[in-house]
């Protein structure tokens, strides 16, 4: 089975079972579910009328919040089982959101600049390119459209094991090429899902070049000092698990428009000649 299907069923068994990743939006969230969806102060004050994908976010938490908040919502997801939650929610909350079962790195369905938000939670770890995933959003995203991100650390994914003495060993290359081996310590880590190792110049840089600004980077704190050293809350001491990053698609340079093209110009990546200096 290709890595598609492997995570498929993973995902399948794990909202089956009821897992803690399958928690649907609660009556109290859903009170004030820009609070809830934003603790860090990234979305706009009102979502309302905006059209919002929430990518590979299937389970009925985020959709479900972005609809209570009154915006379009459609959300993609691999796992049918966790879309099933999505609709059967939007159902019962008498909400009306969109739900396509496919992979986050073929957007192929959606039309050209269809969305203003793009909201993906920790899912990038299940495809082995980001380069396709990020060309997917920023072509069905509009200029100036915000993307809300959270990824894997690399370094979380190196970990392989624990050592006599409770310390966590990397065993895993950085550069390490495919999916990932199974590892014996499993935090941060979904049974049977097949997951990659992406670089921060992969998740960071990549971004960049398909035409994204990042304007806010955070490392969400998991240490917790009142745990057992069993607790993954004790790993995140250590080990920083995620990393969540607010980005801006660029302006679009439009044809005969000098303003926009020039303002495009000014931005550089790597590879590209340096912009000239203002005078």
């Amino acid at each position: 089975m290709n890595y598609r299907d492997t995570n498929q069923q993973a995902w399948n068994r794990l909202a089956d079972s009821g897992s803690l990743f399958a928690r649907v939006a609660t009556d109290e969230e859903c009170r004030s579910p820009l609070q809830v969806l934003d603790g860090r102060g990234w979305l706009p004050e009102s979502v309302a009328g905006l059209n919002v994908l929430c990518l590979a976010s299937g389970g009925g938490w985020q959709s479900i919040l972005y609809a209570a908040a009154g915006a379009n919502v459609t959300v993609v997801d691999l796992s049918e089982s966790m879309l099933k939650l999505d609709a059967r929610e939007a159902k019962r909350r008498g909400f009306k959101i969109q739900t396509v079962q496919a992979s986050m790195d073929d957007l192929t369905m959606f039309a050209d600049e269809s969305f203003d938000i793009v909201h993906q939670p920790v899912s990038t770890c299940y495809v082995p390119d980001l380069k396709p995933v990020y060309a997917g959003i920023a072509r069905v995203i509009r200029s100036h459209g915000l993307y809300i991100s959270q990824h894997k650390q690399p370094v979380s994914l190196q970990i392989s094991h624990r050592n006599e003495r409770q310390q966590f060993v990397i065993g895993i290359e950085y550069y390490h090429e495919g999916p990932l081996p199974q590892q014996q310590d499993t935090s941060y880590r979904e049974s049977g899902a097949t997951e990659y190792l992406h670089r921060l110049e992969q998740i960071v840089g990549d971004l960049c070049q398909a035409g994204f600004l990042i304007e806010d980077l955070r490392e969400p704190k998991r240490a917790n000092y009142q745990v057992d050293v069993s607790h993954f809350g004790y790993r995140g001491r250590f080990v920083p698990p995620y990393v969540r990053m607010k980005a801006r698609r660029i302006e679009r340079p439009t044809a005969g428009s000098e303003s926009q093209t020039t303002a495009t110009s000014r931005i550089w990546t790597p590879g590209t000649p340096l912009p000239p200096s203002p005078q």
